[in-house]
């Protein structure tokens, strides 16, 4: 009984590309009482993976999280296995508008204490008491609003490519940074304020507005369905678009192009620039915006530094990855005094 990968990321991307058939990327998420996870998580990877299904999947006591890529000759098989999961049955279904066959490589179903990492332990809590979902077209009115303050609940990094018009992006590290950060800004707002906010594909802002509901705040609303939803929505509708640059999203791909405008910068240059890249270095792996020019000049490198490592010899490279250098350094987004151009949130003039 198979239960995990068995082949890397290159051999599934050879077979991917051999097959020579295209793939959707796809989200979903859904909060509710699992009351054994890992044999739910079993039980998802065993039909998933004759499917060919690939993506990064998080189950928890709380619910699921799934990103995912599926043939598309397929989808229909998995939207009749996810109907017959009681509480994934009708699922809202987040389809990427970009596409990509190489979104995701292996199939990662893991079991973690919570699908969005809050670092929340208030039993008082209630997760379902949730504020108003609103579609596109409410939401676009209610931002215009003068009594709105719209809060993008996403990472620096994010919303750095890409957020709505007049939101105020927090200039936070991690979901669970974000969350008491917020209200102590708001906390004077409580009452007066439409707290309005919107993340990638809605899990984020689902917890969140519950959190503030439960902390007092009175009008609170989210966008269904995210920035994803939100395109979908505008494009098929003809709305106005009021998404600036790009959705950052968490595959291979990176981003997807929402806006037509370039908000961000290349932080090695200052030139305008909303394309994200990992340092080539893989003892650094930062995650950085990089113009082409800069990354022809720097190797795919955030610095000098790690464009000479990546020229030694493969072992050196590996021995520099290794302990204490390794753990406190790899896998950072955008933090690094190596980067020089960088924003600067603003809040005041929001409220």
């Amino acid at each position: 009984m198979q239960l995990y990968n068995k082949l890397s990321a290159e051999e599934r991307r050879i077979l991917i590309r051999e097959a020579g058939k295209e793939r959707l990327t796809i989200s979903f998420y859904q909060y509710h009482n699992i009351g054994n996870p890992q044999l739910f998580r079993d039980h998802l990877f065993l039909h998933w993976h004759p499917m060919e299904v690939l993506g990064r999947i998080y189950v928890a006591h709380e619910g699921i999280n799934a990103q995912l890529s599926i043939p598309a000759d397929r989808f229909e098989t998995f939207k009749t296995f996810l109907d017959s999961i009681d509480f994934l049955e009708n699922v809202r279904l987040n389809i990427a508008r970009e596409q990509d066959n190489e979104s995701f490589l292996k199939l990662k179903v893991k079991v973690r204490n919570k699908i969005v990492a809050d670092g929340l332990e208030d039993a008082s809590f209630d997760v379902t008491n949730i504020g108003i979902h609103v579609n596109a077209t409410a939401f676009n009115e209610l931002i215009e609003d003068p009594n709105t303050v719209l809060v993008d609940m996403r990472n620096h990094y994010e919303s750095e490519i890409g957020h709505f018009k007049n939101a105020w992006t927090p200039d936070v590290d991690t979901f669970r940074d974000s969350l008491d950060y917020i209200e102590d800004k708001l906390k004077d707002h409580k009452e007066d304020k439409n707290l309005v906010m919107y993340c990638t594909g809605g899990i984020r802002c689902e917890k969140a507005s519950a959190y503030y509901k439960h902390k007092g705040f009175e009008n609170v609303y989210q966008l269904e369905g995210g920035i994803i939803e939100y395109h979908r929505q505008v494009t098929d509708q003809g709305l106005e678009n009021k998404f600036k640059g790009k959705n950052f999203v968490f595959d291979h791909r990176l981003s997807e192009k929402i806006g037509e405008e370039v908000i961000s910068n290349c932080h090695q240059c200052g030139n305008p620039c909303d394309t994200h890249t990992n340092c080539a270095n893989d003892a650094c792996h930062l995650l950085f915006i990089q113009c082409d020019s800069c990354k022809e000049k720097m190797e795919n490198c955030c610095s000098q530094e790690c464009t000479d490592i990546i020229q030694l010899p493969f072992e050196e490279q590996k021995a520099l990855r290794a302990g204490h250098y390794n753990s406190n350094n790899i896998f950072k987004k955008g933090r690094s005094e190596k980067l020089v151009f960088k924003k600067h949130e603003k809040i005041n003039e929001l409220i």
